[in-house]
């Protein structure tokens, strides 16, 4: 009769080693589901993102000969700095021939309103002469019958009523076509002297933008302008890069967007400073659609050799701008994002990226000084007397 073999203390070993493997990986898969359930499933994240920002193409607005140049690459700059200087002299002139354009139309305007007066003092001295000559020819005709008064005198005061009545015709029609030119009006607001005050606001903003200045604070990249240049309008010239308002495209799968909304918090690394850095910002705007479909050559699936792959749709995230200072970004880096999706009330499409929109520097302060400046040729060439509105 065979006994069976007793279990070597070799399998027993090994059997044990098993059993705590396979605990431990229980353990590891129920732990990784307790934290995908609890935590993991929470948060999408991409290391297919970059630093973007706003690049502001700096142009002329007017021809010339580039006479200074104050910044270079790399340089930061202020809203409102000189950045380019062009020669003035074209402009200085044109603004000079353009102020003289303007003081001549004020004298024309005053010359008119002085015709226009003259005119209406003769046609009420012709109107009394005429009256006049008119009682006198009626009492004339009246004793004509009486051969009191020869014919050829009373020819001659019907010759004077006729010759009367012409000019007084005359001066009417020379004040209705100056009436034409300053009725309803005043030297200030006559059409001549708009036009010629427009024409000195043209040449005074030709000779502003010789002054190339910035549009906003930022840092300059690509200078391509050299001194001595002679460059038209639209000619690029360099570029500013406003840092402080950069964002972040994230390209996240289209797998990953159902549960992305507007607002949701996001954590930021940048290779520029590894992990010890933390950004923190929420996602201002989901794209209108993948980088495919508005690249230069978009792709075209409607062959027979198609194969599927999974698209990517930019997504921005604004930043903290007070962590932009403390750690500055360049366009065009690295970064790492991870969206919390805790919260999914947010819209999908955003209403508004910017907090506040972005503006040129103001033009106030020059229109009122142009303005200032029109008054003045204006007064100084109106005269003593006060012109006023056209009288009928």
């Amino acid at each position: 009769m065979n006994t069976p073999d007793p279990v070597s203390p070799a399998n027993g070993t090994r059997r044990k080693r098993l059993m705590v493997l396979g605990l431990i990986v229980a353990i590891g898969g129920i732990g990784y589901a307790a934290y995908w359930l609890l935590h993991a499933r929470y948060f999408e994240d991409t290391d297919d993102a970059y630093v973007a920002s706003d690049v502001v193409q700096i142009t002329s607005e007017v021809p010339g000969t580039v006479t200074a140049i104050h910044v270079d690459d790399t340089q930061h700059v202020e809203r409102g700095q000189v950045l380019v200087e062009l020669d003035r002299a074209d402009a200085e002139v044109a603004m000079a021939r353009a102020e003289a354009e303007l003081a001549r139309s004020v004298r024309s305007v005053r010359g008119l309103f002085s015709q226009a007066a003259g005119l209406r003092e003769q046609i009420h001295e012709h109107e009394l002469l005429l009256k006049a000559a008119r009682e006198n020819l009626a009492r004339r005709e009246q004793i004509a019958s009486d051969g009191a008064v020869s014919g050829e005198e009373l020819q001659h005061a019907r010759d004077q009523v006729a010759q009367l009545a012409a000019s007084l015709n005359a001066s009417n029609e020379s004040l209705q076509t100056i009436r034409a030119q300053i009725d309803n009006t005043t030297l200030q607001d006559n059409p001549q002297v708009l036009a010629a005050a427009a024409h000195v606001r043209e040449a005074a903003l030709a000779l502003k933008r010789t002054r190339i200045v910035a549009p906003i604070t930022g840092t300059v990249a690509r200078r391509g302008v050299q001194i001595g240049a002679r460059i038209a309008p639209g000619t690029p010239l360099l570029a500013v890069v406003t840092l402080a308002d950069a964002w972040v495209d994230a390209n996240f799968k289209e797998v990953q967007l159902d549960r992305i909304r507007i607002g949701q918090p996001v954590e930021l690394h940048a290779d520029l400073y590894g992990s010890d850095v933390v950004y923190h910002g929420h996602v201002a705007g989901l794209g209108a659609g993948s980088g495919s479909a508005f690249a230069l050559l978009p792709a075209q699936n409607a062959s027979g050799n198609w194969i599927k792959v999974v698209q990517r749709v930019p997504v921005r995230i604004a930043l903290d701008p007070q962590e932009l200072v403390e750690h500055p970004l360049r366009v065009g880096l690295s970064m790492r994002a991870r969206v919390d999706l805790h919260d999914t009330s947010g819209s999908l499409v955003a209403s508004e990226v910017r907090s506040a929109p972005q503006s040129i520097v103001p033009a106030e302060d020059y229109n009122a000084g142009i303005t200032q400046q029109i008054d003045r040729i204006i007064a100084a060439n109106s005269g003593s007397s006060t012109v006023g509105h056209g009288a009928p």
